[in-house]
């Protein structure tokens, strides 16, 4: 036996309604996908960064990215776009940061923007290159240092470098506590050597934070390594994401349940055998 199909307040059932349907009636926001593209590279967090070739903000370094296509998930769209703008298709791994959606964020039109954060070791770099709405396209060394501290305040420096490009970009960012709720300002220091387009400094300052979050109770550090590396190389990368110096034992003490012995074995560019390692997936199970 059929069911009756269900009718809304004018009496229409679904496939009428569909039928009828005018998107048009609606203003609609674009979608775009940014990318924070993330490696360590002579000991210091990379961070890949394009420069626009036309408007807006136009000679201006941005993160990799673009629009979605009708046709396709936002997860299709950061694979396309980090294989047209950089020329990666593997040994990465994505994590969603953030939607940005302030209305006045594009001054072209109304633009939502979903933030991906992407790691890969150092090795799968050396083919990067800018995509076709990119005039350059460069790795920049990113670091984010406390200027000063009080109850009411934290001032951080927001800095990305390029030595290639011999630029400097400076941000100042003032973190504010407001109860149970903490809030945060960004702007362009004075010093700068320049600024990024859009909000990308936003994206960049929260990346900073999360991968700070996220190393020490979640395996990404793996993600910055190559598949056999040394247990000196992963405690630098802990280091470089964290910020801080790490006591030799007491951090492989704390990581020896996260690798497993290969044996030894020669890195890239030394001579001498190393004891080597590779991450061991079933220390984290849910």
């Amino acid at each position: 036996m059929e069911s009756t199909p269900l009718r809304n307040k004018q009496g229409l059932t679904e496939q009428e309604f569909l039928e009828q349907y005018k998107p048009s009636a609606y203003e609609r926001p674009s979608v775009t996908v940014d990318m924070l593209l993330f490696t360590i590279e002579n000991n210091a967090l990379k961070l890949l960064l394009i420069r626009r070739q036309n408007h807006p903000y136009m000679h201006c370094w941005a993160l990799p990215g673009g629009f979605v296509n009708i046709d396709e998930s936002i997860e299709q769209a950061v694979y396309r776009e980090l294989a047209e703008e950089t020329n990666i298709t593997q040994d990465v791994y994505f994590e969603q940061l953030y939607t940005f959606g302030d209305v006045n964020r594009d001054p072209r039109m109304r633009v939502i923007t979903c933030a991906y954060i992407s790691l890969t070791p150092a090795s799968n770099i050396k083919n990067t290159c800018a995509g076709d709405d990119a005039e350059d396209a460069a790795w920049f060394t990113v670091e984010l240092t406390e200027a000063y501290h009080n109850q009411q305040e934290n001032c951080c420096e927001l800095t990305l470098t390029s030595e290639e490009k011999n630029l400097r970009i400076k941000y100042t960012v003032k973190e504010t506590a407001q109860g149970m709720r903490k809030g945060y300002d960004i702007s362009v220091n004075p010093a700068s050597g320049g600024k990024l387009a859009f909000d990308h400094a936003h994206s960049v300052y929260m990346a900073l934070q999360r991968l700070k979050n996220k190393v020490s109770y979640t395996p990404i550090a793996f993600s910055l390594l190559p598949r056999q590396f040394t247990l000196g190389q992963l405690q630098k990368v802990y280091e470089v994401l964290l910020g801080e110096k790490l006591d030799r034992a007491n951090f492989r003490k704390a990581v020896r349940h996260m690798v497993r012995q290969v044996g030894k074995g020669r890195l890239q560019g030394s001579n001498r055998p190393m004891m080597l390692f590779e991450y061991n997936p079933l220390s984290h199970t849910d």
